[in-house]
């Protein structure tokens, strides 16, 4: 079996593949962080509000 397509094609469509990995990578991180900073944000703001 061989493939119809040719190689310079099949390259560019594995570098799209990679760009969308890279960037579905960066998102999940900076969502990643976001969430963990607002869970941090509201331990202080649960401390800074708690009866003593």
């Amino acid at each position: 079996m061989t493939d119809d397509l040719p190689e310079k094609a099949t390259a560019t469509e594995q570098e799209k593949w990679k760009e969308k990995g890279v960037a579905m990578r960066a998102f999940f991180y900076i969502f990643g962080t976001h969430v963990f900073a607002g869970f941090i944000w509201l331990l202080f703001y649960l401390g800074q509000h708690a009866q003593k």
